[in-house]
């Protein structure tokens, strides 16, 4: 277990070397959409979901997770943010034994509503008003090269539009997993986000760019009981390095509780959550709820529904 923990260490600090002397460049990057959880059952164990992504919502978390899916699967997920903005997900897993792998799409929209526009101090003025939306089309592909290594890719599409004046662009993510075999040990790293600059009237800015690593291991795997913790670390492109871990319990694969942490965040925080699993007819269905504290902004809470048939 030492070598285990100290080799994971060593992993971390040659991944991310600017732990100790980077810089922050926040405000750098653009489409900050692409970088909102998507998943409740995610929210729930603190986003930290790149090595277990068992469900649709691998198509945003790591798309290398769709080759564990053996059936079709649906997701859908509502969030309201601060401020009456709303934030939309949709999905769609297809397995494909015929042509060895598993074929996804994933649908995002933030919508910002109407908002006033600011006069001079800052003083809104209610008679005129303007609108901000951002889309996100995604289209993936995972396959497993061994009984153990799998990998999958993203393309997306991407669309930012303010009141008449909109950024179109493309990005692309490509994911990898690998079981160990031992208790449940999953590696995946991901790196997301990775296009060409939005162009917004006459000024480019980059996509929010993001290399992700992290692990997940069983502590309980019993006939009734299983229980997973994960942890994973990200470096974004304009950010400082940030950590997420998460633990995830569930009996008689029926029902779970969930909790996690946002380390590093500057709106971090705990999360919790909890699920349920239902069998009806030939269909099963999945209800996710995820809280996410956000220290001095609003709580966040998250609800995503799952089908598969």
């Amino acid at each position: 277990m030492r070598k285990l923990l100290g080799g994971g260490l060593i992993l971390i600090l040659l991944v991310f070397p600017e732990l100790v002397w980077g810089q922050a460049k926040v405000g750098t990057a653009g489409a900050q959409f692409l970088e909102l959880g998507v998943s409740a059952r995610a929210i729930g164990m603190g986003d930290a979901f790149l090595s277990i992504c068992d469900d649709a919502s691998a198509v945003y978390y790591n798309p290398a997770g769709l080759t564990q899916l053996v059936d079709r699967q649906a997701m859908f997920t509502h969030i309201t943010y601060p401020a009456d903005i709303n934030y939309e997900f949709a999905a769609l897993a297809y397995p494909t034994p015929k042509f060895g792998g598993v074929w996804g799409i994933g649908f995002y929209m933030l919508n910002a509503e109407s908002m006033d526009f600011l006069q001079y101090q800052d003083i809104p003025n209610p008679s005129q008003t303007f609108t901000a939306k951002e889309y996100a089309l995604g289209f993936s592909y995972a396959r497993s090269l061994t009984d153990r290594f799998n990998i999958g890719l993203t393309l997306k599409m991407i669309d930012e539009l303010y009141d008449t004046e909109r950024a179109t662009g493309w990005a692309a993510d490509m994911g990898t997993l690998y079981d160990t075999g031992f208790k449940g040990f999953k590696i995946g790293m991901m790196i997301s986000n990775f296009g060409s600059d939005l162009k917004f009237i006459k000024e480019a800015y980059p996509l929010p760019m993001n290399f992700r690593f992290g692990g997940v291991v069983d502590l309980i795997r019993r006939e009734n009981h299983r229980a997973v913790f994960a942890i994973e670390g990200s470096h974004p492109n304009d950010n400082m390095e940030k950590f997420n871990a998460g633990i995830e319990y569930w009996f008689k694969d029926m029902f779970s509780v969930r909790v996690g942490d946002y380390m590093d965040y500057d709106a971090g925080g705990i999360s919790a959550g909890a699920g349920a699993r239902l069998n009806v007819s030939n269909v099963k269905l999945s209800f996710d709820y995820g809280y996410h504290d956000m220290g001095f902004l609003e709580s966040i809470h998250r609800f995503s529904v799952g089908v598969i048939f």
